[in-house]
Order: structure tokens, then sequence, then C-alpha cells
């Protein structure tokens, strides 16, 4: 068993962390919320809803991680020996292999699309739809670039945690950012984007409610990437002079920021066209956008294609990124479990996700009729007992472990590294009340909501 090792900087710690959040969603799922939910005033809500409850657990996940130096599993079991909590552990670990099984299958998409726009393709396609369907109901193609996103995970995960996770975080990270900083420049060049400016910058009060309250608090608990073991098992990796609030306000931000800056991209281009609804839903990345991207630039066709290669390069890092982040949790079990070497464990749980990731990509094509429980195809049922089931029960789990069952006294130990930060009183008692009551009550309104039709 090899000896287990650190993140080698705060830098690293901050951006492997932040890696773990930015994912696809802030790049598609939030715009669609946002255009969906009345623009400025859904992001006002979501800031507060990351506020309050984001930050909270995700510094409850990195408590458990840091102070236990173990993977979900036994960390669960060190805290609470002999106990059912045991469960929670092994359930992350669970969410994070089976996330990480279908999530492949969109990477995936994004590996094509970009394929496609280096080649041309997305910025001259007739009919983008069509050349969707295609694509995804193929018996071959999306299976291929499924491995390939699954493998390029594995090439940075079997390295190890500094010279693998955190050197490629590290370069990743830093690129993603810069690559949004290109494209909100680009999209705010573009004719009529200052509609989709205003769209994104001036709240309409009217539209807040509950449906909308409670989609900013769903979209802020799944783009932290709370309950599915990642963020404990990278805060195993912790050093103990690791400032857990600090790294969790500095991921929050770096999340929200991105995601903002999405829409930033989208918006002012989707009004720039004046086709395209702004809630055009999930279809928004592969099936509207390219025809964004091709009315937007018919006169200038190469600053289509650079805008075109850079946004689906920009979702491949976001995919990369968070794959990785799913990827350690269940090699780290595999080492620490059952120990075996880095090498054979991360050759285990890619090879079994390249399995599982078959069936879900091919969901759409030649299994598309075959339908698991509930009625679902592999890939919708994967995504439905994930989304809607394991992280909502895993959150929700996490804030009574946290909150009720750990000791006051180690909480704050954590929070203060052993006593060396001075924290006012206030943010204790903030934190306590916040982890113990307002995290479970929301997740478990998020929770009935997503089960609704």
């Amino acid at each position: 068993m090899e000896k287990r090792a650190t993140f080698g900087s705060k830098l690293g710690i901050i951006l492997v962390s932040a890696g773990s959040a930015v994912g696809l969603g802030n790049v598609w799922r939030f715009p669609t919320e946002v255009g969906a939910n009345g623009g400025a005033a859904f992001i006002l809500v979501y800031i507060l809803c990351v506020i309050l409850l984001g930050v909270p657990l995700m510094t409850a996940e990195f408590i458990v991680g840091r102070n236990t130096h173990q993977n979900p599993f036994d960390a669960y079991r060190t805290l609470a020996p002999g106990t059912a909590w045991v469960f929670q552990g092994g359930m992350g670990v669970f969410a994070a292999w089976f996330i990480l099984s279908y999530y492949s299958v969109v990477a995936g998409w994004t590996l094509q699309y970009l394929i496609s726009a280096v080649m041309g393709r997305v910025t001259t396609m007739s009919d983008s739809a069509a050349y969707f369907t295609e694509f995804t109901q193929s018996a071959w193609m999306p299976v291929v670039m499924t491995a390939v996103v699954l493998l390029m995970s594995h090439w940075v995960i079997v390295r190890g945690v500094q010279a693998g996770i955190e050197k490629y975080s590290k370069l990743m990270m830093p690129l993603l950012l810069l690559i949004i900083a290109v494209l909100v420049v680009g999209s705010f060049a573009m004719p009529g984007s200052s509609d989709g400016l205003r769209f994104l910058l001036k709240p309409d009060f009217s539209k807040l409610d509950g449906g909308v309250l409670l989609s900013a608090m769903g979209q802020a608990f799944f783009s932290l990437s709370v309950g599915m073991g990642c963020l404990c098992t990278y805060a195993s990796y912790f050093t103990d002079d690791a400032r857990l609030l600090k790294t969790a306000g500095s991921v929050a931000l770096i999340d929200t920021m991105v995601a903002v800056m999405s829409g930033f991209i989208i918006f002012p281009a989707v009004f720039s066209v004046q086709t395209v609804a702004p809630d055009a839903g999930p279809g928004l990345v592969f099936i509207t956008l390219p025809s964004v991207f091709q009315m937007a630039f018919e006169n200038v066709p190469l600053v289509g294609w650079f805008f075109a290669v850079m946004f689906y390069l920009l979702l491949l890092l976001a995919a990369l990124t968070s794959m990785m982040s799913l990827h350690e949790p269940v090699t780290a079990l595999f080492i620490e479990r059952f120990r075996l070497s880095r090498r054979t464990a991360t050759s285990v749980v890619t090879l079994s996700c390249i399995a599982l990731g078959t069936v879900c990509a091919l969901s759409f094509g030649p299994l598309k009729d075959v339908r698991f429980l509930f009625g679902l195809t592999f890939f919708d049922f994967f995504d439905f007992l994930s989304a809607k089931i394991i992280m909502p029960l895993g959150g929700f789990l996490l804030s009574i472990f946290v909150g009720w069952y750990l000791p006051r006294n180690l909480v704050i130990k954590e929070l203060t590294n052993n006593h060396k930060l001075r924290f006012p009183r206030w943010l204790f008692v903030s934190f306590f009340f916040l982890i113990r009551w307002v995290a479970p009550l929301a997740i478990m309104a998020i929770f009935i909501n997503e089960l609704l039709p």
C-alpha cells in the first residue's frame, strides 16, 4: 500500500477543489436555470443559496475528510465506529462511481463536438438537431468518445495526488478561466448583446416565487458537488494548516464566477441572433449553440470557428476536472480498503465505468427501447438515481452527521486548525445553525421538488 499523499500547496488545494465543483452543470445547467427563472433575480437568489447552503455543506464535508485523512467509507467508519454511519461513506463512494459512469457519456459528447468544431463542422452544419441525433444514436461513436474521456481521466488519476490531480488541476483550471474570459469578450462584441446583458443584470423580482427558490437551492447544491464523496476525498489530502472555511469560500466564489460568466457567454450570443429562447434547455449546448455560432458570425466565419472551438474546449475541461474528482474516491477506496496499487485500482475503476458508460451511451441508440426500473432507459435511470435520490440523501445525512452527531469540539477544532485560527463567536453559531437546521430542511425541500413531476 502506498504512503498517503497530501496536496503540495494551498493554491493546489483551492484549484483541485474548485475543479471538483466546476463542471458541465456550470456551463449548461446554470444558464438554462437562469433562462427559465427570470434572469438576474434568479442569480441573486442563487448566490444567497450558495452562501447559506453550499458553503456550510462543503465545509462539513471538508471536516470529515481532513479529520480522518481517509476515503469516505473509512472516514465515517473511523468517526462513528460500530454504527450505521458507515453506510453514508459507502453511499458517497457508490455515488461517485455511479455518476462517473453516465457523466462520462455527456463528457464524450463534448469531445465529439470539440473535434467537429476543430474540423469546421459545427459552424457549417445545416441541421444541428439531426447531427446531434445521428451522433447520439450511433452504435459505436458515443461509446468510443465515452471510453476516450474516461481514459483521459485515468491518465491523470494513475499519476497520483500531487503529480496527477494537483498538477493537472493547476494547468486545466487557469486555462478554463482564461477561455471563459476570451469567450465573454467575444460574446460582448456581438451585435445586440446588450439585450442579453440586460436579461442577466436587471433583476425582475416579479418572477420570484417558491419554484424559483427551490430551483436556486437545487442548482447551488448540485453545482458544488456535495454528497458524492468527492470533496471528502480531496479534503483527506489537505494539509493540517489548510483553512477549511476559507477554502470552501474560495471554491464557492470560483464556481459561482464560472457559472455567471457562462451566462455572459451564452445569453449575449443567444439574444444576438434573436431566434432562440433563453430557456432552450439542455439542448442549448449541443443543438442550439451551433446555429448561434453560425448565424452570429456568418460574415466572419473564422471568428465563428474560433468561438466554437474555444467553447467546446471549455466544456471538455469542465467535464474532465469533475471526472477526476469522481474517479478519485473510488480509486482511494480500492487502494486503502483492498490494498491495491494505484495503477491497479485506477484500472479497475476505469474499466468498470467504461462498461457501465457503454450501456448508458447506447441507451440513446441500439438500447433506447430497453427499459430499466420505472420505465427509464439506462442513462435516465443512472441520472434519476444519482441526482434525485443519492445526492440529496447524501447531503442530508452529511448535515445531520456533522451538525448533530460529531462532537461540537471536534468540529470547532477542524474549523480552527486545532485552535490556531481565531474566529468571532457569531461565525460558529451561524455555522452550526445553518448545518443543523437550514441545510437539512433545504435539502429535504430540494429532494421533494426533484421527485415531483
